[in-house]
């Protein structure tokens, strides 16, 4: 990018929340079910239905205002915004507009230069989802629409940032965080392929050192990190360029094709009076007092950068060691478990982050669906403390358990593996391997150090994996000093 010009880029992200039901009616919001067959009467604006608003979209509404530092609006309004399409069945949106119910937060993101860097949120407001079109997607349909109602009135938070942003790796790194948020929450289930979490950019240059802002192009939809990362810089490209041959940018809405990377026109940027909003006159004002809050507030697990903070404080583990096990709460939960169980948090931190996650990409399934639970685990650890097994047979027991669901004791038990501390069944076992090797005993003998690792190799081998590694050096040496 020229450094002639500054980027500015604010966001508009569109999380899906997990409720049951839809916003404003009874119908399922599965993902996946055939067309159409999650509808009814609310759902598809039939005349004289009426909408009755969801209590657990609201409190999830709520969660995710108080988790961004939002102010939660004791008042708000429900409006509708008017535009024709035809996902769209009532001809408007349900959505908040002048009053919603969250407004004034912010979210601090870590900078590419390693500071911290405060993004404002201008509003979080409720809305329903409209439906899915699908233009000529099957040998079918060539040459037809389709109109997939199943998504209408699903119920969405739109999370409405500052022009705070300066590059696409500040995008990058804020969505990231507010999505790890929501996820956690257990307010969305942030698949970005199944349009749960999914993303407005809009993009603007200025000559650097101006107070004004440029024009500003909004791409529409956009379902991943690095697609958004890329609609951002070619965005950014395009509008330098524009500038520079003496164009002007023009305020629109463009779409962003994965397959070329760049971004089209797609009609020009309606402003608020286009959609001439007005309050639902179906929906009451949306009440929230401080009680309802306090429920809310009382149910808030500890968010990622705080529980980062507390496994590093509290376990004495390094800053990465904490980002990756806080990476998921599942897998934050499961580590925080298996400590408590344990005790040994670092030894933890390395099982999780080594064994338990291969196993998991391995077979592609979440933590949730871990074979070996945590008490398994943390049990199997303490073989280890005791000197039942080696920390090397402790990896063939756990691939055991992984694979049968069996813990640790009748694991070890029924394949012999515990682990021999008898320093004389060891040190006759050193006398064979001494004996049958007076070649490599001279040279150790005379100052080659290295073949030290030759003998415990030998004795490990002839021991099946069991002998004590500790003894097993200790032996040696003086075995070999002697």
């Amino acid at each position: 990018m020229s450094s002639k010009y500054e980027t500015v880029i604010g966001l508009e992200v569109h999380v899906q929340l997990t409720t049951a039901t839809k916003i404003f009616c009874g119908c399922s919001t599965r993902f996946g079910e055939a067309p159409n067959s999650q509808t009814c009467p609310v759902c598809l604006g039939l005349p004289g239905a009426l909408p009755v608003l969801n209590r657990k979209a609201v409190d999830f509404a709520v969660l995710a205002g108080l988790a961004t530092s939002c102010r939660i609006a004791p008042r708000s309004i429900f409006a509708r915004k008017n535009y024709f399409y035809p996902d769209l069945p009532k001809g408007y949106q349900i959505s908040q507009y002048e009053l919603p119910i969250c407004e004034h937060g912010h979210l601090d993101i870590e900078t590419a230069e390693g500071g911290r860097k405060t993004i404002g949120i201008t509003r979080i407001h409720m809305e329903e989802d409209a439906g899915k079109s699908m233009h000529g997607e099957t040998p079918e349909t060539s040459g037809s629409s389709l109109v997939d109602l199943n998504r209408a009135c699903t119920p969405l938070l739109e999370i409405v940032s500052e022009p705070d942003m300066r590059s696409s790796d500040e995008a990058i790194a804020y969505l990231k965080k507010l999505h790890q948020i929501v996820v956690y929450l257990g307010v969305c289930d942030g698949s970005m392929e199944q349009g749960s979490f999914r993303c407005d950019a809009n993009v603007s240059v200025r000559p650097r050192g101006q107070e004004r802002f440029g024009t500003r192009a909004e791409i529409k939809n956009i379902n991943s990190f690095r697609f958004i990362k890329q609609a951002i810089e070619y965005e950014v490209e395009r509008q330098i360029e524009l500038i520079e041959e003496g164009g002007q940018v023009v305020q629109e809405t463009r779409l962003f094709d994965p397959g070329t990377g760049v971004t089209r026109s797609m009609r020009g940027k309606e402003e608020a009076h286009d959609y001439r909003y007005f309050p639902d006159p179906d929906l009451v004002p949306l009440v929230v007092d401080e009680e309802w809050i306090g429920r809310m507030r009382a149910q808030m697990p500890e968010l990622p950068e705080a529980r980062r903070a507390r496994f590093v404080r509290d376990y004495g583990i390094p800053e990465y060691d904490a980002e990756v096990l806080t990476a998921e709460r599942a897998l934050a939960d499961y580590y925080d478990a298996c400590v408590k169980l344990h005790g040994a948090a670092k030894v933890c931190a390395n099982w999780v982050m080594g064994e338990v996650i291969r196993g998991l990409n391995e077979q592609g399934i979440a933590i949730e669906a871990c074979p070996v639970t945590p008490a398994m685990l943390a049990a199997m650890l303490k073989r280890i403390d005791d000197n039942t097994i080696s920390g090397k047979i402790a990896k063939t027991v756990f691939d055991e358990m992984w694979k049968s669901g069996r813990d640790a004791d009748a694991i070890i038990a029924e394949k012999g593996l515990k682990q021999v501390t008898d320093t004389g069944a060891i040190e006759a076992i050193i006398d064979q391997i001494l004996a049958a090797n007076p070649g490599q005993v001279e040279e150790y003998r005379g100052g080659k150090e290295k073949v030290f690792g030759f003998f415990v190799g030998q004795v490990m081998k002839a021991s099946k994996g069991k002998a004590n590694p500790a003894a097993v050096n200790d032996l040696l040496k003086k075995k070999l000093t002697s």
